[in-house]
């Protein structure tokens, strides 16, 4: 059974950080791509961003680029969000996505296996 377990997000003041974790098990992690999206109320989920299955190739969304970085660590079967300066409009609930392919994507039609979300909200 493929899981993938998000945390980390959690209340932090505008231009703060947070990491955030996606935990998983039941699939060849190696095989797949990692993303993580987002999902603000009244709105659709977002790609934020995604690392292939080497861990060489990345995609950011531009309201994210140069303040978030993807990573993964491919012996442990984990993925990471790091997160820095962060703004009132990254509040979202963030979820971890695994796609059968070796190579990135920001569409939520992509991927097949879904973590449950992890709050993080952005305010003072």
């Amino acid at each position: 059974e493929v899981q993938l377990q998000a945390c980390g997000g959690g209340l932090v003041q505008p231009g703060g950080s947070l990491r955030l974790s996606c935990a998983t098990s039941g699939f060849i992690f190696d095989d797949y791509a990692i993303a993580w999206f987002r999902q603000a109320p009244g709105k659709e989920r977002e790609g934020v961003a995604c690392v292939g299955s080497s861990g060489e190739r990345t995609y950011y969304a531009d309201t994210v680029k140069g303040r978030f970085t993807v990573s993964r660590n491919n012996p442990e079967n984990t993925a990471a969000l790091q997160m820095d300066n962060l703004k009132p409009e990254d509040t979202a609930v963030y979820y971890c996505a695994a796609r059968d392919s070796t190579w990135y994507s920001s569409r939520v039609a992509d991927f097949g296996s879904w973590g449950q979300g992890t709050q993080v909200t952005v305010s003072s």
